[in-house]
């Protein structure tokens, strides 16, 4: 546990490729999803926030402080990441996203390593494939509490993708052998077959 770093899990999106539903009330071998990611986070992290846009007295249930995007529209991952930050009392913030349920128990470890020693003010996992692709996780990032203003102007300026922000704050990136560690689940189908796996 490293107690400078509090976690966050997104669970605030629309759910469209799920058919509109609440990602993360769906359910992974009996938790909601977003019960499970705060599970895994909470042993790596000092406190859990969730971020979610609706059913929140279903999210405030699960014990752990539920905060809104503080953008209207479900404007995706940086929506939900800059309400954390806003939130933020220690100097980090581990960001997960709900529908991947095996994510790393190494993960924050890992991360807050990587920006310690770089001085970054981001660190995000990325893994090789087996058809030896590089690809990149950015929606785990560790993020500096520095790091609101940046972001709050990034949005402002009607940006949304998470991937050119990572890149133009110097994010250091971090490689992780389990590439099944990070497989997200966007269907019902996808989430029922991990379930098996």
């Amino acid at each position: 546990m490293i107690k400078e770093v509090t976690g966050l899990v997104l669970a605030g999106g629309r759910g469209s490729r799920m058919g509109g539903v609440d990602k993360g009330l769906e359910r992974f071998r009996g938790d909601p999803l977003a019960v499970r990611a705060m599970m895994r986070l909470m042993p790596q992290v000092g406190e859990v926030f969730l971020n979610a846009n609706r059913n929140l007295g279903v999210y405030e249930g699960f014990g752990c402080e539920v905060l809104l995007d503080s953008i209207e529209g479900y404007q995706g991952p940086l929506a939900g990441i800059l309400a954390g930050l806003a939130a933020l009392e220690t100097r980090f913030m581990q960001v997960v996203p709900c529908d991947v349920p095996n994510f790393p128990l190494d993960l924050t470890a890992r991360l807050h390593a990587a920006a310690v020693a770089a001085d970054a003010p981001i660190a995000m996992p990325f893994t090789v494939e087996p058809d030896g692709r590089r690809q990149p996780h950015p929606v785990f990032v560790l993020v500096r509490a520095d790091m609101h203003d940046a972001l709050s102007e990034y949005l402002r300026a009607g940006h949304r993708k998470i991937d050119p922000w990572t890149q133009q704050m110097g994010a250091v990136e971090v490689e992780f052998a389990e590439t099944d560690a990070f497989f997200n689940a966007n269907t019902i189908a996808e989430l029922r077959d991990l379930e098996g796996r």
